[in-house]
């Protein structure tokens, strides 16, 4: 199968790609399986909105048919929202939902691979994977993804209900530079704290593409991780988020869930529990994240 024939554009990112004009890269796993309906797919196109109202090309990744798609029409985002038959990819599963001729959702780890092969430089997410927590070593494929991908990543950390020191120490060991994107330490999701440092701290889209050219000047074939605070506005009181995610952590021991299905189930019951204050808290950081990655890819793109 050649690339043409695997790797399948939108119209509007092709021909974005051709004139080299700025292109987000967005993943489809919160729409099939990150938020709840009809949420999801009023984010999704608000989403894409926020992109092209900064100036730049929307490029949501899934997998169709067995495809690899850089961009979907409203149909396909539709069917992502909707569909109960969406699988969810990683990296691992790519082989498998090709060659079944699947649709299938992106990973953080295989949006930052699918988005990097079809030459898009810019990634925006809410939070990345990490290493979870509990004495086994159990570490999420988007970490590994981060450290063999130059591509740019804005998120708002990782994902609350991991170890985040674990997370922070395991980006270090593999040379991945953390950005602190108006902010000098590392944001925790739904909160803007951690207590966990960032190696540098900017304030303008232009300094992120600085950076970035450096790293390409060293041939660094890893991510630069941007890490955007949570808007003040939506952030959840640190004391309130602890009690939430101590009481999802344990329904989730009482019901014995855990590996790929434990971080959305702990999600879900934590925007339940917070009577849907870390789910305003979601879609806050991801609208902001695109447009923040939005800037950084004009910036880029006239660099």
């Amino acid at each position: 199968m050649s690339d043409s024939e695997l790797l399948k554009y939108s119209p509007e990112v092709q021909a974005a790609l051709a004139a080299k004009k700025p292109i987000v890269a967005l993943e489809s796993t919160v729409i099939a399986h990150g938020l709840p309906r009809p949420t999801n797919l009023e984010v999704a196109r608000r989403l894409e909105q926020i992109v092209r109202e900064a100036g730049a090309v929307p490029a949501t990744i899934a997998i169709l048919d067995g495809k690899l798609h850089a961009g979907l029409n409203h149909d396909e985002i539709k069917l992502l929202a909707e569909s109960a038959e969406i699988k969810k990819v990683s990296i691992r599963d790519l082989p498998i939902v090709v060659a079944r001729k699947w649709n299938g959702a992106t990973t953080v780890a295989s949006t930052t691979w699918i988005a990097h092969r079809a030459g898009i430089n810019v990634f925006a997410t809410g939070g990345i994977g990490g290493v979870h927590r509990g004495s086994l070593p159990d570490i999420s494929a988007d970490l590994p993804a981060l450290a063999a991908t130059p591509i740019i990543v804005v998120c708002s950390g990782a994902k609350i209900v991991l170890d985040l020191a674990a997370t922070r120490e395991w980006l270090e060991t593999h040379g991945i530079t953390v950005v602190g994107y108006g902010c000098d330490e590392m944001p925790a999701f739904y909160s803007s704290r951690s207590g966990l440092p960032v190696d540098v701290s900017v304030n303008e889209p232009s300094e992120v593409v600085k950076l970035f050219r450096a790293q390409e000047e060293l041939k660094l074939n890893r991510a630069l991780l941007v890490t955007v605070p949570v808007p003040a506005e939506s952030a959840v009181p640190e004391d309130e988020l602890k009690q939430t995610l101590d009481a999802a952590l344990k329904q989730a021991e009482e019901q014995s869930i855990s590996g790929r299905e434990l971080t959305p189930f702990l999600l879900s019951r934590m925007a339940e529990i917070s009577s849907g204050a870390t789910l305003k808290a979601n879609i806050a950081l991801l609208e902001n994240n695109a447009g923040v990655a939005a800037q950084i890819a004009s910036a880029l793109a006239e660099s």
